[in-house]
């Protein structure tokens, strides 16, 4: 029996695609996850990041790994039915957390978030994994936006700075070159979606946002899960998150004090 959030047809079209919609994942936590975003903007953490360069207009602020920091969040990942969705949709007994990751765009923002996938920026690698990205308000024209399939490709697409728009690792020739979806006519999907909605997406997704030239807010919350796979492995540099001093050797799995194990359907 699958959740009622969900159906196998959605469970096939995450493997087929990468990328599903979930109708009322976060309904029920909406009001709490507001109030975190509110208490991270308020208080952001080590690594929060304003993504606009002078003269841009409007505000892009984000901000990851504050579960432990702040109460709403956890509170949240525990009363949704995230872990049980995601073990559905990774086809995962064991569900890790990973990492929480805040990204609110102010009214008229214009600015778009760079196509990318976060694959390349962390230290897990694995086929099962799944990130939800849920709007804390209404969405139709600030969406994100998924290139159906693109976590199947061969080689992963350069990880780049948002700002400085350079490459994050010394090997670029491992990596394929950013493309352009619209141009090179790629299938991408999106979604009008209400509060509390969740984009289900793969870690190697190819995808990106509009930008938000509405006079509403677009915060969203994100979560970053793993599965049975999920294997850390070494990158040439400092990963986004970096997570400092964890002392993990490639092929571990992710250490479960610092990354918590939500549900296990195996013990």
């Amino acid at each position: 029996m699958t959740h009622p959030l969900i159906t196998q047809a959605d469970i096939d079209t995450y493997q087929r695609d990468g990328v599903v919609l979930v109708r009322g994942l976060f309904r029920d936590q909406v009001e709490t996850l507001r109030d975190g975003v509110a208490r991270n903007m308020a208080a952001p953490g080590p690594y929060a990041a304003e993504n606009l360069k002078e003269g841009e207009q409007g505000r892009f602020f984000d901000d990851y790994c504050n579960w432990t920091r702040i109460d709403a969040f956890r509170e949240a990942i525990h009363a949704s039915p995230a872990a049980e969705i995601a073990a559905e949709l990774m086809g995962s007994d064991r569900v890790q957390l990973f990492h929480d990751h805040v990204l609110v765009k102010e009214p008229g923002t214009s600015k778009p978030t760079p196509w990318h996938q976060d694959g390349p920026y962390y230290f897990v690698e694995g086929r099962q994994t799944v990130s939800f990205w849920s709007p804390l308000d209404p969405v139709r024209a600030a969406s994100l936006r998924c290139v159906a399939g693109s976590h199947l490709w061969d080689r992963p697409v350069l990880p780049t700075r948002w700002l400085a728009e350079t490459s994050f690792y010394p090997n670029e020739e491992d990596y394929r070159p950013v493309p352009d979806p619209d141009a090179e006519g790629m299938r991408i999907v999106e979604y009008e979606m209400a509060p509390g909605d969740a984009v289900a997406f793969h870690f190697m997704i190819l995808h990106g946002a509009r930008g938000n030239e509405t006079t509403q807010r677009r915060r969203a919350f994100s979560l970053r899960l793993v599965g049975d796979d999920a294997r850390y492995v070494a990158r040439p540099g400092p990963t986004s998150p970096p997570f400092p001093g964890h002392d993990m050797q490639p092929g571990q799995r992710l250490r479960e004090d610092w990354f918590p194990v939500l549900l296990d359907r195996s013990a």
